[in-house]
């Protein structure tokens, strides 16, 4: 893992999670980059995103992964998480295969 990600913010690494489920399906909507938008700030969803967007598939599973244990998440901060998260996935009204499989692999990054 390369030295920025280890130095996310809680805020950082939520945008990273988001985009890596608009990312799921390998079709990141309109729809849900304007969800992520609207929670983050511009300049650190552009910075965050410029890395996302740099990353394979497996640098991005392995950054959520080291970077989950770098944050002590609250059940009720984990819940919330969780919620955006299905948003991003249901924002286009249909929960794919591909998004079914990344939210499996969430469950046993995150728990």
């Amino acid at each position: 893992m390369n030295s920025k990600s280890d130095k996310w913010t809680k805020e950082e690494f939520h945008i990273y999670i988001l985009l890596l489920c608009a990312n799921a399906d390998s079709e990141e909507t309109e729809e849900e980059i304007d969800l992520i938008k609207r929670k983050v700030s511009a300049e650190t969803f552009q910075k965050i995103n410029e890395e996302f967007q740099a990353d394979t598939e497996d640098e991005r599973l392995e950054k959520v992964d080291d970077n989950i244990h770098l944050h002590d998440y609250t059940n009720i901060e984990m819940a919330q998480l969780r919620r955006e998260m299905y948003e991003i996935f249901f924002a286009d009204c249909d929960f794919k295969m591909m998004e079914r499989n990344l939210d499996r692999i969430f469950d046993n990054i995150l728990y």
